[in-house]
């Protein structure tokens, strides 16, 4: 599996990224978000977490007109992989390849913890190493991680079974729960939740390493 990591000035997750997908097996390539162009025959995209460029104007909004998102779009537009992470998350929404919008947290303040998720769907390539239902540990940090979306938008998400994990005690007051969605081909996941610091038991568990593994089966075996 080749993997792509998109550095934005203010991301501070994208090395934690890399390393859970070498961990996996990948072959990772750091792309500068002023480049124009992935790498020839990357499987997924990662767009890690931070505060890409300060979240000056609104979360992910700078960073998702950045020359290389235009190549990320693409990718994603022809049935390429794509990995949205916390601030990740929110530039997938701004860029359009995923629905809703994410708000500042219901009770205005940075949530910094382990939080219970729930694997609402077993169904795609991200969460195929789980089984619908189970419980995992997930740490998150985010200001603006509320997931907004009208009553219609949820009935699809759930009709169509595009949410990936929600929350088991909702920290910040998204919509439904959600801690993750998926985009109508199931390709994209977006998810504020930060499975790459769930690789390593020192840093405190390891429940994110099936969403790696279970890419790099899917992937590599597709």
């Amino acid at each position: 599996m080749k993997a792509a990591v998109i550095v934005f000035p203010g991301s501070n997750c994208d090395r934690d990224l890399a390393v859970a997908f070498e961990q996996a097996g990948a072959d990772v390539t750091m792309v500068w978000h002023k480049d124009t162009d992935l790498p020839e025959g990357i499987d997924i995209v990662g767009i890690p977490g931070g505060f890409s460029f300060g979240d000056y104007l609104r979360c992910g909004a700078i960073a998702a007109n950045s020359p290389i998102c235009r190549s990320v779009v693409k990718h994603a537009e022809r049935g390429g992989y794509a990995l949205g992470i916390c601030n990740g998350f929110q530039v997938l929404t701004e860029t359009g390849l995923l629905p809703g919008a994410l708000m500042r947290n219901a009770g205005l303040k940075f949530i910094c913890k382990q939080v219970g998720l729930t694997v609402a769907t077993a169904d795609s390539a991200f969460t195929a190493g789980y089984s619908a239902g189970d419980e995992v540990l997930i740490p998150v940090a985010h200001h603006d991680g509320n997931y907004n979306a009208d009553a219609d938008l949820l009935a699809r998400l759930k009709g169509e079974d595009r949410v990936a994990f929600t929350y088991t005690d909702n920290p910040n007051g998204s919509a439904g729960d959600i801690a993750g969605i998926l985009s109508d081909n199931r390709r994209v996941l977006g998810m504020m939740p930060h499975p790459e610091r769930a690789v390593d038991e020192r840093h405190g568990g390891t429940d994110g390493t099936a969403m790696f593994a279970s890419l790099m089966d899917q992937l590599v075996s597709a």
